[in-house]
């Protein structure tokens, strides 16, 4: 494919001649109910909301933000991730919340983590095996340090989105980018001077559900206006979609990529933020 990054990619055949190996760990990102049906061998359900976000509040079933270092440390270990360990993530949404684990693991210094290309829906596609018996891992310690320089705040996003020498890319659809959808958000909009590409765009409409061929991938962002040169910054309703749009961008080599891991949920429901239409 000559993506600028294949390693972070991974393949069905490696992930089924690894399914046993100790030092790595096959992380299903789907919900449980769909787990409990269904999945890889050797696959291990992740127990907390697919979003990895900060308990709300309010009581609904995520916040705002990236859970906390403590949390995810104890979420990791608990699923045997350790400093060495190689995580594969996948999921049965064209790999969103999967790219998500995977920012989340690099956004907290673990760099070793990879996406299988396509997910279950390939998995099921090339009818290789499934399970439903859940595998029980042993245990593994799990730091999470964070690095400031992969995450993007309002006040950062404030700060850059008028710079010419720094891209903003929405990855939400089209009418959350016109403001006809609202998701909720107390106002509508888009960030002034943001480049827009539907996170969808980035992965196949066939039932392989892999991402694009490096070409293909390319002529997006160029047609977008995602200069290669500058940083991003990307952006969606929730930090989620924002993921997917960087682990694309990073598979192609582009640098200095960074998720406003708040997105919409944050920035159209203050008062200091400026949105446009």
């Amino acid at each position: 494919m000559d993506y600028a990054h294949p390693e972070l990619l991974v393949e069905p055949d490696w992930v089924a001649a690894h399914a046993d190996d100790p030092n790595v760990r096959i992380i299903d990102c789907a919900t449980v109910e769909a787990y409990r049906r269904a999945h890889i061998p050797g696959a291990i359900q992740l127990p907390i909301h697919f979003y990895i976000k900060e308990d709300d509040a309010a009581g609904s079933d995520h916040g705002t933000f990236v859970t906390p270092p403590a949390a995810f440390e104890k979420v990791m270990s608990q699923l045997g991730v350790s400093a060495d360990t190689t995580v594969v993530t996948y999921d049965d949404n064209n790999a969103l919340v999967a790219s998500r684990l995977w920012w989340v693991l690099k956004y907290y210094g673990h760099s070793n983590a990879k996406v299988l290309d396509g997910g279950w829906h390939r998995w099921l596609t090339e009818n290789r095996p499934v399970t439903f018996h859940a595998t029980k891992p042993t245990p593994g310690s799990f730091t999470a340090k964070p690095r400031p320089e992969l995450y993007a705040s309002a006040e950062y996003l404030i700060e850059k989105h008028a710079d010419p020498a720094c891209n903003v890319l929405d990855a939400r659809t089209d009418g959350e980018w016109a403001g006809t959808n609202a998701r909720g958000n107390r106002r509508t909009g888009r960030v002034p001077n943001a480049k827009h590409l539907e996170w969808l765009n980035f992965v196949s409409k066939d039932d392989s559900r892999r991402f694009l061929p490096a070409g293909e991938l390319q002529k997006l962002l160029d047609d977008a206006g995602i200069d290669r040169k500058n940083p991003t910054i990307t952006y969606c309703q929730g930090g989620i979609r924002a993921a997917h749009a960087a682990f694309a961008l990073e598979l192609m080599g582009y640098e200095n990529v960074r998720v406003y891991d708040g997105s919409m949920q944050d920035w159209a429901n203050r008062d200091d933020t400026p949105l446009v239409k």
